[in-house]
């Protein structure tokens, strides 16, 4: 605190995937020890040091940082952040005075993006929740940070309706991050659409991350990729070049990418089709008979085989491989899967396409490993479910 006067705000630009514009700031603390700047994070994350103090600390920079957005030809957002806990050792009011004060000299609250971290708020939500509606009435916009990392409560995070959903995708520079990981994160994006919020992805620090960012409903992007902390604002439109560019390389990309998954997809279902026409003459009626000589045809590409009707009955046994041998499985006929998600969607879808096609890629509930399944009308009331193992997926470019 002695040195608090070597303190000042650092501005990390955030930029915008449909105008490639940097369209906000972060302000972040720098100290200056031994002529190097150094980040405060640690200082105001550390809950050794006395609250007073890290508060101090905190409206100090934002005072100084406030002074430089007063241009009213400048409509940029102001992302400020703030520990929670601090925030509502007096409900909110002192950084409210701090932001009433900056708009007595022209600054416009609609610009104000207050970020908290939820799952290191250790008081009650509602009352945050009551803060938060309180600031909405001057326009200010709320961000959650670091969502899906510890102990992120996605119910909490929807009741505190947050405009904004910060992602850290750090843990992307692992060798090898869990599917888990991922699914997290596709249950993020999700949550996001269901209230309204957008996704502003942080730390991309390498161009995969960017890659990845772009292609998981990112709106907002932020890094030293993109752009470190620096003293002062750039040009808005600094990476638009860059941007524009890497966008249409991932479009490239993606959209080879999808036409060969429907390629694979069409093959697989004239493979089926062939089999299934070839086989089902020889299956004297029974979905048993049909599936056992299905099974010796699929050794290659599958691990379960079964058929249900347009309710989801199972109308046969489960044909199973494991150790390289077909077990039959008997009792799950008649059991029934309507419950599970898009079930019923991909009934209709069949029902309408007169064609096969492969689910998205998912958790196996028995297995466990990361499996697809191909769904294939047998006529208007069956229908027959192949379930691919990962190792198939893994083999075949395009099906992961």
């Amino acid at each position: 605190m002695s040195n608090l006067e070597d303190a000042r705000p650092f501005y990390q630009a955030i930029f915008s995937a449909d105008e490639q514009k940097a369209i906000g700031y972060e302000i972040v603390g720098r100290i200056n020890l031994n002529n190097e700047w150094k980040s405060m994070g640690p200082f105001f994350r550390d809950d050794s040091i006395p609250d007073e103090y890290r508060l101090e600390a905190d409206c100090h920079i934002l005072h100084k940082a406030l002074d430089n957005f007063l241009d009213p030809a400048d409509d940029t957002l102001i992302f400020i952040n703030r520990d929670a806990n601090l925030l509502m050792l007096d409900h909110g009011e002192s950084l409210l005075e701090l932001l009433f004060q900056w708009q007595e000299k022209g600054g416009n609250l609609e610009r104000i993006v207050i970020e908290i971290t939820e799952h290191t708020f250790t008081g009650d939500i509602r009352q945050l929740t009551h803060v938060f509606t309180y600031y909405r009435t001057y326009g200010i916009k709320m961000a959650v940070e670091n969502v899906g990392k510890a102990s992120s409560n996605l119910d909490r995070i929807a009741l505190l309706m947050p405009n904004i959903l910060k992602i850290d995708l750090q843990p992307l520079r692992l060798t090898s991050p869990l599917q888990t990981y991922h699914d997290v994160l596709y249950s993020i994006s999700l949550l996001a659409r269901k209230i309204g919020a957008a996704i502003l992805y942080s730390e991309i620090d390498l161009h995969f991350q960017f890659q990845y960012a772009w292609k998981n409903g990112g709106r907002f992007f932020q890094g030293d990729y993109l752009q470190p902390p620096r003293e002062g604002k750039i040009e808005p439109y600094l990476l638009k070049e860059k941007m524009t560019g890497e966008f249409q390389a991932f479009i490239r990309y993606e959209k080879k990418k999808l036409q060969h998954f429907y390629d694979l997809s069409e093959q697989f279902h004239q493979r089926i089709s062939l089999l299934f026409a070839k086989e089902s003459k020889h299956a004297a009626g029974s979905f048993d008979e049909l599936i056992k000589k299905l099974a010796e045809e699929l050794n290659d590409c599958c691990f379960r085989i079964y058929v249900c009707d347009g309710d989801g009955f199972q109308q046969s046994s489960n044909f199973l491989k494991k150790d390289d041998e077909w077990k039959i499985q008997p009792h799950y006929n008649q059991k029934n899967w309507s419950w599970r998600p898009y079930f019923l969607e991909n009934i209709m879808k069949m029902q309408i396409r007169k064609k096969g096609f492969f689910s998205d890629v998912y958790s196996d509930i028995e297995t466990g490993e990361s499996i697809r399944t191909f769904s294939y009308p047998i006529d208007q009331q069956h229908y027959l479910f192949l379930d691919l193992p990962y190792s198939y997926l893994y083999e075949n470019e395009g099906l992961l």
